[in-house]
């Protein structure tokens, strides 16, 4: 099911021949031809190039700096915090107010 059969195929270079032209086709599978030659004759191109800056690049190694020990600093005295004064008290509710919240009854 997922492939293509031969009737798939002529039809497909049917479409082509009509597309195209007889004449032309020959002249265009040319041209790809040359097309995927320059197109492998560059990635195999970067591919040296890139193996070539790697192995330039790989004899350096940096060496690692001693880092000179650091004395200790003394931490300073935090004074203390001032005491927070207590939050005053809510005023108590009478029987005949209503209650802030909702759902409660008031004197209960």
């Amino acid at each position: 099911m997922g492939g293509l059969s031969a009737a798939h195929w002529a039809v497909i270079a049917l479409a082509f021949i009509l597309l195209f032209g007889y004449k032309k086709l020959p002249d265009a599978s040319r041209s790809i031809g040359r097309s995927l030659r320059i197109f492998k004759a560059e990635t195999k191109g970067l591919r040296s190039d890139d193996a070539a800056a790697h192995a330039e690049a790989s004899p350096a190694v940096p060496t690692p700096i001693a880092a000179a020990p650091v004395p200790p600093v003394a931490a300073a005295p935090v004074p203390p915090a001032a005491p927070v004064p207590p939050a005053p008290p809510a005023p108590a509710l009478r029987d005949d107010e209503a209650s802030p919240l909702p759902g409660r009854i008031p004197g209960s």
